[in-house]
């Protein structure tokens, strides 16, 4: 008997979970989705070895593991990731401690959920209506979720939840299985409308009972409100994501049967540091940039309300406003040692959640670039074009020609659905832990690293065989995408190819103004556009860093 290796199809969830140790020496692992087991349903239900992994449908595929004798002339069938004929397959053990140790870990995350009253705040974002619709999915039984949204009252609050919550594609799963009319009602008895805004006091909530009523019942606090504008204004990224997170915290503080606060942040916090990046906390009195100056939050908050008050005073317009506040957030960023002011201010926000949480347990998330979903409540569900989706999205429809990027970074992406099935575990992990104080990151880099030449080549693949259509009809042919690994090479290109050549159709308008238009300033403000947002995404797509993962249980 000699040993294999594990057959190429394997589920990696079971790879992962049970390491080659799993193998207890001569043995193979066999994966066979259900499609495939129809024929054989009959060989593997007499063994008792044809079960789901996970009840209640929550999987996409069913899943049978198995270990099997493997003998040298098997070898070369079975390591080519063949499957062996069915009077060879022995089966000696099925998954099930696996499955009941998966199934354990989700009944103890459900169980958790059940009684539970919830506030939310961001609730109209991306991954808070994945979040909400899950909960609602796995655990009716929640007590309540009370779900804060920009609204000037409650009932413009409830008109947005449903219109922007409810009412799309995410909850067809819910609706399907519970029908229009039952999930009204569970929607009716379990959802609560709660019209306010974080970056003022008492988080905007002017109702006083309604404020009263949910610091008397809320359990848990999560939050997820933020603006993600790379170049976001100075005084909006400080009063949301900085000042606003300090307000999520002094109310939850005044809930008097809170457990947790749990806060979403982003994994790009780190700024451009190489390496591996640990899963620890910020301590302020250790924040300083390369000149040794040592970052004050409250100073920064300062200065932006100075700048803000010297240009009311000179009577600027809104749009000249909004540019200066733009340009002071990733000046400020940039001195102390961030990209740009959105990871600045989420990075502030967390330092002061932990330098005033006191006793209070915290948990802070700290998701990589977040896309659809991978399985729940079905797979790929979507909410506009993000980070790198739009990127794959315009290669698809040939716009794609170069890209500043290092073909040797790795792109760290991460479905929804993950995120919110880690929010959920992290939650259940330390709800009701005095003084904790935890930082996950929940991202792919670090065990399940892709770079991005790797997913240009999936995305050759992909559109080469799946081309998209013009708008006159015609199939979309794409073609490799040159690729630039610095952003001086990149500059040099964008001159030569559009710059001077952009010239020349200026010298034509003022030869000929009537002819075109101003096809000049059309096609140069696209071209800085594109120079703006590379520089906001060089960042990222030149990244050297992996994010560490020391905490398997939240996936």
């Amino acid at each position: 008997m000699k040993t294999t290796t594990f057959c190429e199809d394997l589920f990696t969830t079971v790879r992962t979970e049970l390491g080659d140790a799993g193998l207890y020496g001569k043995k193979v692992w066999y994966n066979y989705p259900f499609e495939e087991m129809k024929d054989r349903k009959e060989l593997f239900e007499k063994d008792g070895s044809f079960k789901k992994m996970c009840d209640g449908g929550r999987w996409v595929r069913v899943v049978n593991v198995f270990l099997v004798e493997s003998t040298e002339s098997e070898e070369d069938e079975i390591g080519g990731g063949l499957e062996p004929c069915e009077e060879e397959l022995r089966v000696e053990r099925n998954v099930a401690p696996f499955a009941t140790k998966v199934q354990t870990m989700e009944l103890n995350c459900v169980q958790f959920l059940q009684n539970k009253t919830i506030l939310v705040t961001g609730a109209t974002g991306f991954l808070a209506k994945v979040f909400v619709e899950k909960i609602l999915r796995v655990q009716p039984n929640v007590k309540k979720l009370y779900l804060l949204v920009r609204a000037s009252d409650n009932e413009a609050a409830t008109k947005r939840l449903h219109m922007e919550i409810f009412e799309k594609d995410l909850f067809k799963v819910l609706r399907e299985n519970l029908g229009d009319e039952k999930l009204n009602t569970l929607l009716y008895e379990k959802v609560v409308s709660v019209p306010g805004d974080i970056a003022t006091d008492q988080l905007g909530m002017n109702d006083f009972d309604l404020r009263e009523r949910m610091q008397k019942e809320i359990d848990i606090v999560v939050n997820v409100a933020a603006t993600t504008n790379f170049d976001e204004r100075y005084d909006v990224g400080l009063g949301i994501n900085t000042f606003g997170a300090l307000n999520v915290l002094n109310f939850a503080k005044k809930c008097v049967k809170v457990e947790l606060l749990l806060h979403v942040s982003t994994a790009y916090v780190c700024g451009e540091k190489p390496g591996l990046i640990p899963e620890k906390p910020f301590i302020m009195e250790d924040i300083r940039n390369e000149n040794g100056l040592q970052l004050d939050i409250n100073l920064e908050r300062e200065l932006m309300k100075q700048r803000l008050k010297e240009l009311n005073e000179q009577d600027c317009s809104e749009e000249d406003i909004t540019l200066s506040m733009k340009e002071l957030g990733m000046e400020r960023a940039k001195l102390h040692g961030w990209p740009n002011t959105y990871v600045f201010t989420k990075s502030m926000g967390e330092m002061l959640l932990g330098n005033h949480k006191e006793n209070l347990p915290l948990v802070i998330i700290r998701p990589t670039m977040i896309t659809s979903t991978l399985s729940e409540p079905f797979p790929g569900w979507i909410e506009g074009l993000r980070t790198v989706d739009s990127v794959i999205i315009a290669y698809g429809k040939g716009v794609l020609k170069c890209f500043l990027v290092d073909v040797n970074s790795v792109c760290d992406m991460i479905p929804v659905d993950m995120v919110a099935n880690a929010m959920i575990t992290a939650a259940a992990k330390h709800a009701g832990c005095s003084g904790v104080h935890m930082v996950y990151h929940v991202g792919s880099s670090h065990q399940n690293p892709v770079t991005f030449g790797e997913i240009h080549e999936i995305a050759v693949r992909y559109f080469t065989k799946n081309p998209l259509r013009s708008r006159n009809g015609s199939l979309i042919t794409v073609s490799k995408v040159r690729f630039i690994s610095t952003m001086a090479l990149f500059s040099l290109y964008m001159t030569l190819r559009y710059k001077l050549p952009l010239q020349m159709l200026k010298l034509i308008d003022i030869i000929y103004p009537w002819r075109n238009g101003d096809k000049y300033g059309d096609k140069n403000r696209k071209i800085e556009l594109v120079m703006r947002l590379v520089e906001l995404y060089e960042p990222y797509v030149l990244f050297k860093g992996m994010y560490v993962l020391n905490s398997n249980f939240l996936f």
